[in-house]
């Protein structure tokens, strides 16, 4: 459960905002949604090395 201590004189806005800030670093909403779908460790795997490819690509382009 988060926990969120509001100040006195603290609007409700800022309170909010770092609630949702907070919130976002739990990446609960994001376990959520992967969840949702059961995915193959394989396919994870897969997904991740492709990832990984792609990024070292842009790398190896950046730095010529």
């Amino acid at each position: 459960m988060l926990i969120i201590p509001v100040k006195e004189g603290e609007s409700i806005e800022r309170s909010l905002k770092k609630f949702k800030r907070k919130f976002e670093k739990t990446g609960a909403l994001r376990d959520l949604r992967n969840r949702k779908q059961y995915v193959k460790p394989s396919v994870t795997r897969r997904k991740e090395i492709k990832k990984a490819a792609y990024v070292q690509g842009l790398r190896e382009q950046e730095g010529e």
